[in-house]
């Protein structure tokens, strides 16, 4: 059970600082000062699905390729011209729409002054002062099961209002051809109705009702319009000490599920279990599956970048919480969600490449699968696909369900390669090249944001094939020659050596090997998108313990460390805790992680896009608004989750813990492989270790500690420190220091 409580004082003066509800369908964030409280509602299924890139066979792989070596730009922009349009001519994309707020007016002389979210059962209650009186307090809760409910007990009440995004918007919204609401009242309540400007996407509305001291909350959806106003018109007064006890329920069955963790940090605490808090409030599998935002959309403007899922990165982040936090059915809206899309990826590969049996993923789209499109790098960057893939596997592999590697994963996966397979060149001498590849985000969509052979683009290419060749071996299925083709003929990363005669960096020599981000593009700037480690991590393509590879890794490592953080956003750093973790510096990792939470989090606790202020990234210069994001925090479960147990090459590695941590310890976290590894640990050292396995396996470990003496299994086999042994379904294995 989580005993952590989530504090803060008010002011909290914005949307994004506020204390986060939700249930994975509806989110809320409560905020405000002095005596004016604002909740504030959005919804992760409230689409507008107006807009989009439906793909067509213009957009072909042979075409694109042909005019990138022209360098005809003019053809670029016309392959991939927007076909919707605004009222101004700009693209028209797919949008998650803002829902509305309720302003909670307390006396004159009340002054808001903390607020209490206990995670353990999701209760928040907020503290008040009237003039020199004792603190008093409100108490809120919303239904998990019933995802519309939320209610809440104001005493000292003297007004509410029930505001809609369409007014608060200041003309954004009508622009975008959103009609306007209709006001709902009753004796005891008021709300409003918003219809959708298309018929086959559902109206929405929001209405409060006052009973006494007692606020009962509705949000609904219809696509009957007056079906909804009568349905909001009859809102019941909510059982509170019902929705406690469900709450209880719920969250209790969902922190009994999670593997405790002892952490000797604060902050990192902090990020960690009001990370894990986020997680199941965004993620689980009654719901709908979380975007950029997840359920918290503001609720007064359209949310960036829509709202939609990235798969290049941040709807990854987004999940890889669920493998260590042993929660793999909050990985299933994302799963139903792609597999929902398969005849639509297909089509895409079909006309991409044209095959019958690809799966073709953009890496922006929204909850129907359609490309948000214009951006031409990532519309086709294919490592989007292979990445949905690996989250997959991974799934089958940390929790041993083979039946769905069998019946879904499996042909999945064999239709991402078929892509990449129609993609990649093969050459005189035998060996394969990808002629035109991207590393997401490395020169926006300019005309030379491409190249041979990138990094990115091999190590998912490669993660893919070692997938498709372990789980052919598990279900007893021939392998395709192909598969084994891209293990031997296929560069696991572009190495860019640096000449002698061209101007270096200090931390750069001549003769030097490097990754680069494509064949002769070596990292010039600091980049938000470790895009080139890739092989470390996520993809964990490149052996460290491959002396050649040692010796580029560290280089590479060197200059990336030398271009400094000044151009990341906060995902890049949960991204770079974990590189760090694989390279072991547990250390740096969570120096990492502290810069986070200062520069990253706002005055809420709240994970943002860019920097809090300025003077440590520019990305706090760039945007117009300050921009809550879910992939950071998640992001940064997984790094502490990172620093207890990972796999590097299928090596098991436990215990990348800070020297200065006095205890840490964790409890039955799930690893690869099927394992559940508990142990504990002492300045950076480990003196205990135990492992069940789930299924049949073999175990191959990085005793930790290396320089300790150690007890272990009469027929396990030691080499190099790594120890491996063949373990049976339930078996335990028990690990002690000498």
């Amino acid at each position: 059970m989580c005993e952590f409580i989530m504090n803060r004082d008010f002011p909290l003066p914005r949307i994004q600082t506020g204390a986060v509800m939700g249930n994975s369908y509806l989110g809320i964030m409560i905020w405000g000062g002095a005596n004016l409280l604002n909740i504030s509602f959005g919804c992760s299924a409230l689409w507008d699905h107006r807009g989009g890139m439906e793909w067509t066979d213009k957009i072909n792989f042979s075409d694109l390729r042909e005019y990138l070596q022209l360098n005809d730009q003019q053809k670029i922009k016309a392959m991939f011209k927007a076909e919707n349009v605004d009222a101004k001519g700009k693209p028209l994309q797919p949008c998650l729409v803002p829902v509305g707020r309720i302003e909670l007016r307390l006396p004159e002389n009340a002054t808001l002054t903390r607020y209490e979210l206990r995670l353990a059962d999701g209760f928040l209650q907020i503290f008040y002062m009237l003039q020199e009186q004792q603190e008093k307090v409100m108490y809120f809760r919303l239904s998990q099961e019933t995802k519309g409910n939320f209610a809440f007990y104001a005493p000292d009440a003297v007004s509410f209002t029930v505001k809609d995004s369409y007014s608060m918007s200041n003309g954004t919204l009508a622009a975008r051809g959103i009609p306007a609401p209709e006001i709902v009242k009753t004796e005891n309540g008021h709300g409003f109705v918003n219809a959708m400007p298309q018929k086959e996407d559902a109206a929405f509305g929001l209405f409060c009702r006052q009973d006494q001291d007692l606020f009962t909350v509705k949000f609904a959806r219809s696509l009957d319009l007056e079906a909804l106003k009568n349905d909001l018109s009859a809102t019941e007064t909510a059982d509170f000490n019902a929705i406690e006890k469900e709450n209880k329920i719920w969250w209790n069955n969902y922190w009994q599920s999670v593997p405790h963790v002892g952490i000797d940090n604060p902050a990192l605490e902090e990020l960690y279990w009001y990370g894990l808090y986020k997680f199941g409030s965004m993620t689980d599998n009654s719901g709908w599956p979380a975007g950029l935002q997840g359920p918290w959309i503001e609720d007064d403007d359209f949310p960036p970048w829509s709202g939609d899922y990235h798969f290049n990165i941040n709807l990854e982040m987004c999940y890889w919480p669920a493998y260590r936090a042993n929660r793999p059915q909050n990985l299933m809206p994302v799963f139903k969600m792609l597999e929902n899309w398969k005849d639509k990826l297909r089509y895409n590969a079909k006309c991409f490449v044209g095959v019958d049996d690809g799966i073709l993923l953009p890496h922006a789209v929204d909850d129907h699968g359609v490309c948000m499109g214009n951006f031409w790098t990532g519309t086709i960057d294919h490592a989007c696909a292979a990445w949905a893939a690996q989250m997959m596997y991974d799934y089958c592999d940390y929790f041993s369900d083979m039946d769905y590697l069998r019946n879904t994963v499996f042909d999945f996966m064999k239709g991402v390669m078929r892509v990449f397979q129609a993609m990649i060149k093969r050459n005189d001498d035998g060996s394969l090249e990808l002629p035109v590849s991207v590393s997401p985000e490395y020169g926006g969509s300019q005309m030379n944001a491409w190249g041979k052979n990138a990094s990115f683009q091999l190590a998912a290419i490669h993660r893919l094939a070692e997938n498709l060749l372990s789980a052919a071996e598990i279900l007893q299925k021939t392998p395709e020659p192909f598969w084994l083709e891209v293990r031997e003929k296929l560069p696991l990363a572009s190495i860019y050596t640096a000449e002698k005669d061209a101007h270096l960096e200090s931390f750069r020599c001549p003769g030097e090997k490097e990754i680069a981000l494509w064949e002769g593009q070596r990292l010039e700037e600091s980049h938000r998108h470790h895009s080139h480690l890739a092989g470390i991590c996520p993809f964990d393509t490149l052996d460290q313990n491959d002396p050649e590879w040692k010796k580029i890794i560290d280089k590479t490592r060197w200059i990336w460390q030398g271009k400094g953080m000044g151009l990341w956003a906060g995902w890049s750093m949960a991204w770079a805790a974990m590189l760090n973790t694989r390279l072991n510096n547990g250390e740096s990792a969570e120096l990492t992680l502290e810069i986070f939470k200062r520069f990253y989090t706002n005055e809420g606790g709240n994970s943002l896009h860019d920097t809090n202020f300025r003077g440590f990234s520019i990305m706090a210069d760039c945007r117009r608004k300050e921009i809550m994001q879910m992939d950071a925090a998640m992001g940064c479960v997984t790094a502490i989750q990172e620093m207890f147990v990972h796999s590097r090459r299928n090596v098991l590695y436990v215990g990348t813990i800070p020297k200065r941590w006095k205890n840490a310890f964790v409890k039955n976290m799930p690893a690869p492989g099927g394992f559940r590894i508990s142990g504990k640990f002492h300045r950076g050292t480990c003196s205990e270790l135990q492992i069940t396995a789930t299924r049949d396996n073999t175990l191959r470990l990085a005793l930790p500690s290396p320089e300790k003496e150690w007890q272990i299994p009469a027929n396990a086999v030691v080499k190099d420190h790594i120890l491996s042994v063949t373990v049976k379904s339930g078996e335990t294995l028990v690990l002690k220091s000498v």
